[in-house]
């Protein structure tokens, strides 16, 4: 199987893991323009089981490191295949809530509260789990983010311009905060069922990166049919909707979800094969840069702060800066 062997190289995925992370979005926005959030979902999570398949029997089979795909499979232990399973569970909750978020008060909000969060809890969460790089570096990065978490909530607020309007965000807002909270466990649950430190002959029982993505994608899709399928009867704004709603779409609107899963996939593959050089850590918080991504988006293409003053630029332009100089850190914490 493909392995990395350089720090420089586990960076370079985890900001593919970033882009990736934080450009999924888009195609729910695309969508949304005649596609309710919670049939885009479906295809979304099918995308997700798809990428995990294709790596699988590529990247994940070839090569002189590791075990097959097929062979790794089929020897790992029930505890590090129910790990990787309920990470995929846990996340798809999360993703779940922040897919409501982003429906409710846009990208540029639902991203940096959400997956702000969970970078922060996250990076925690998986430090403790699997301790790599320099703490205090790594933490002042975290702490710079959390800054910058804060000043887009204040921007967010000051450019509401109805009752209305700022009744929706801030249940977008709760949803997200819901949303990161639960999403900086799954990766830890993932982390926990791969041999991080002997990818190229990974211990008797756990499992390779590829493996852990396809188990985790199981997880996604498995919970899928109790989650979304309560967010569907019971939506979090709209009327409800139905099954046969879905198989009524059109195929372009099917293959946009796709994408975004086709897309979020890669995403979190670059970002378990980075994990056994850059350290679990490192690999998620530096993947959850999503949010500074997604935050781009919605502000320069989606205008979603469209005619703010000049205060709520300079709090974007701040936010903007806080989010790279903590990047920047949180990349140099795993060289030292």
């Amino acid at each position: 199987m493909f392995i990395v062997d350089n720090y420089s190289l586990a960076v370079l995925l985890c900001i593919v893991t970033m882009l990736c992370w934080g450009s999924w979005g888009n195609t729910q926005k695309l969508a949304s323009k005649s596609w309710r959030y919670e049939l885009f979902y479906w295809d979304y999570v099918i995308g997700i089981v798809l990428l995990s398949i294709i790596l699988g029997f590529t990247l994940g089979s070839n090569g002189e490191h590791g075990r097959s795909f097929v062979e790794d499979l089929s020897q790992v232990s029930s505890g590090n295949f129910w790990s990787a399973f309920v990470g995929g569970i846990i996340f798809n909750a999360s993703n779940i809530l922040l897919s409501s978020a982003i429906s409710l008060a846009g990208m540029s909000v639902a991203f940096p509260v959400g997956v702000g969060l969970a970078l922060v809890l996250g990076v925690l969460i998986n430090y403790i789990g699997a301790p790599k790089g320099d703490p205090v570096i790594l933490f002042l990065g975290v702490a710079l983010i959390v800054v910058a978490i804060i000043f887009n909530s204040v921007a967010s607020g000051k450019v509401t311009k109805s009752d209305e309007e700022s009744r929706t965000k801030k249940k977008g807002f709760i949803v997200a905060i819901c949303a990161g909270i639960l999403m900086s466990f799954f990766y830890r649950f993932v982390a926990s069922a791969m041999d991080l430190n002997h990818l190229e002959s990974p211990t008797s029982g756990m499992v390779t990166p590829y493996s852990a993505l396809f188990i985790f994608s199981l997880g996604i899709l498995g919970s899928n049919f109790v989650f979304n399928t309560l967010v569907m009867k019971k939506p979090f704004v709209g009327e409800p909707v139905t099954y046969s709603q879905y198989f009524k779409g059109c195929m372009k609107t099917h293959i946009v979800g796709l994408l975004g899963g086709l897309i979020w996939g890669l995403g979190s593959a670059c970002s378990y094969i980075a994990a056994g050089k850059a350290g679990a850590a490192i690999s998620y918080a530096l993947g959850q840069g999503a949010t500074m991504v997604a935050a781009m988006w919605g502000v320069f293409i989606w205008k979603e702060f469209k005619g703010a003053s000049k205060a709520i630029n300079v709090l974007l332009a701040l936010m903007f800066v806080l989010f790279i100089m903590g990047l920047i850190l949180i990349i140099v914490s795993g060289g030292n």
